[in-house]
Order: structure tokens, then sequence, then C-alpha cells
């Protein structure tokens, strides 16, 4: 039995529908679920950001092989209504779905902020703000809040001991603000018992041992002096002599390219001029690392008073227990300076 036309064309017609619709269906279906990502990359979305201009970040750098694919699917899912601030790393195979998902829901990667070898707070600012959003302006202005410097239990002069070199996880979203609060956790988890009794018993505070940390390490770049140089130091503060070290002139004069600690140097009127003024300096000369401050802590017992680089300049030094052992090591270092020129 044949069908009337009309009902041909009717069915005829549904049958195109159907193949269309499921032609579309399976379409949208990869759309969401075929692996979009071409290779590993990361992009950081801001609060200026928005649909159009994630699009163009991701188009610019190539990332996706279909882009119509996420504009759909970020469409659906109301992207726009959930975006938030953050660095994300895409990987090389990730769906369309799954890349939409991440950003939606902020599930930002981490970063690695690693600082070290770093003297002055500038140092410390540029350092940091190459990981996070906040600017090394912004991290700057954390030394210059006294309230809350002095909430915390700091002098403006030794707040640096706060910041333990080290490297710290983070997301990039962190303010200078939370960087602060990070630091603070992480000193306050550093100083444990055990650190803040040796302190202790040593009659210094952590402030203290993180400034006596600084001088020892500006003083030798040998790990297996550290210890001996602490002693030395710690011997001349029971003792109640001037400290006498150079880095701490160098400190003062704010230049730490000179070879030579002249006279004139140590005349210059700084509470960092340790050949000037007896005991610590107000505060660190540098961010001393985790390993000069656990040096001081477990300095080495010895009857050592003086110390000067050796003649090889090796940058070892030559140690002493008396004043004239000491001049003839210290006119062995200048013999082998004035040999090669080197006077200032």
């Amino acid at each position: 039995m044949t069908f009337p036309r009309v009902g041909k064309f009717i069915i005829i017609f549904f049958a195109i529908a159907f193949i269309l619709a499921g032609a579309r269906g399976y379409q949208l279906y990869r759309y969401v679920f075929d692996e979009n990502v071409k290779n590993d990359y990361v992009i950081l979305v801001t609060e200026e950001d928005d649909i159009k201009s994630i699009s163009e970040k991701l188009e610019a750098n190539e990332v996706l092989t279909d882009m119509k694919a996420f504009k759909w699917v970020a469409k659906k899912k109301k992207y726009a209504d959930y975006m938030r601030p953050g660095r994300y790393e895409l990987k090389k195979g990730m769906t369309t779905n799954e890349l939409v998902n991440m950003l939606r829901s902020g599930a930002q990667s981490p970063v690695n902020i690693t600082f070290n070898n770093v003297r002055f707070k500038e140092e410390l600012a540029g350092k940091v703000s190459k990981y996070i959003k906040a600017d090394s302006t912004s991290i700057l202005q954390l030394f210059s809040d006294e309230q809350q410097i002095r909430d915390w239990g700091f002098t403006e002069e030794n707040f640096r001991a706060m910041f333990i070199p080290n490297t710290y996880e983070m997301y990039w979203t962190t303010s200078a603000e939370e960087f602060a609060q990070r630091m603070k956790a992480e000193y306050d988890r550093f100083w444990n018992d055990t650190r803040t009794k040796q302190a202790a018993k040593m009659g210094l505070t952590p402030q203290e041992v993180v400034t006596l940390a600084s001088i020892v390490q500006s003083e030798t770049i040998k790990p297996d002096e550290l210890k001996t140089v602490a002693g030395l130091y710690i011997n001349r503060l029971n003792k109640g002599i001037a400290l006498q070290a150079d880095p701490t002139v160098k400190y003062a004069v704010g230049d730490y390219s000179i070879k030579r600690v002249l006279n004139k140097h140590l005349e210059i009127d700084s509470p960092y001029n340790t050949y000037k003024y007896a005991g610590l300096p107000p505060g660190p000369i540098c961010f001393p690392e985790i390993t000069s401050v656990d040096a001081v802590l477990n300095y080495e017992d010895h009857n050592y008073l003086y110390m000067c680089a050796r003649e090889d300049f090796s940058g070892y030094h030559n140690f002493a227990k008396t004043l004239s052992q000491h001049n003839r090591n210290a006119k062995k270092y200048r013999d082998a300076l004035n040999e090669l020129r080197i006077y200032k």
C-alpha cells in the first residue's frame, strides 16, 4: 500500500530533521567532550577579563583546536557569571568541558615562589613580584606599615627577619598582604619550641639570631665555615667585644662592592657600623638562609675572636685566638691585595 504524496513528504521531512538534529547533537557532543587543547599553556585571568578577552588570549596563542567549541560551552555553562581571576595551567589533550570547568570553578594552579641571596628589601620585592600578582611597590609598602609591623612583634629595622628565604607554594592571585601573612605563618612555624629555646639559651631573641645569621652569611661563602664564624661572633658578644664585622660596614656605607674596608669607612656614624658600636646592629643586613640561622643556633664552641680572609683568595678564612695572631694573618691578606693592586 502506497502512502499519499503528502504523507511521503512528511516522512521525508522528519527523516531529514532527525538526521540534521542527530548531526547537530553529535557536533555539540564533540564540542563538549572532544580534546580541544593543542599545547600546554598558562593563562592568567584578571578581574578585568571577560569572555572576549580570554578568547582572544587563547586564539592569539593558538591554544585551541576549535575556538567555536570553547565559546559555545562557555556560554552554555554561563562561565561569564562565574569568572574567577587566577593562573590556570591548560594541559595538552584537555576537553573543552574540562577547560571550562576548570576556569569556571577557579581551580587555578599554584606557583612556587623562591627567593634567596637577597640583601635588600627592594630585591625581595622584585623577586617575589615575578611570581604573584602583587607588584613590587605593594610588597615594598609592607616594610612601611608601622602598625602591622609592631602588631607582629617586630621593629622596622628587624622586620626583614620575618621573611625566611625558601620555596613557597602560593597562588598567583596572592596580594602583598596575603604574602606577608603567609611569611608570618612560616616564621612562626620555623621558630618552634626547639629553636626558640636554643636562642633563649644563648641570650638572644629570634630576631637577634636572624640578625647575627645575616652577618655570618655575609662573612663567608663557605657552608662549612658558618658554624665557626657564628661561634666567633658569639664569643665576642659574650665578652662585650665589638663585632667589627666588615659586612655591616659595607651595609652602612651602602656599597657591597667594596673589596677593602678602609679607615674612612670605619668612621661612618651608623648603628650598623659594628666597629663603632658594640653589640648587634638593630636588624639584619640581608635575608639570611635557613642554614645560616641554624648555624648560629648550633654554633661551634671554640676560643676564636678574630678572623681574616685567607691570602689565597679561596673564600676561606684564617681564624685567631689572639690579636697578635690576627695581625699576622691580616698582614698576609693585605700584602696579597697590594700585590694584585686592589686598593679599595
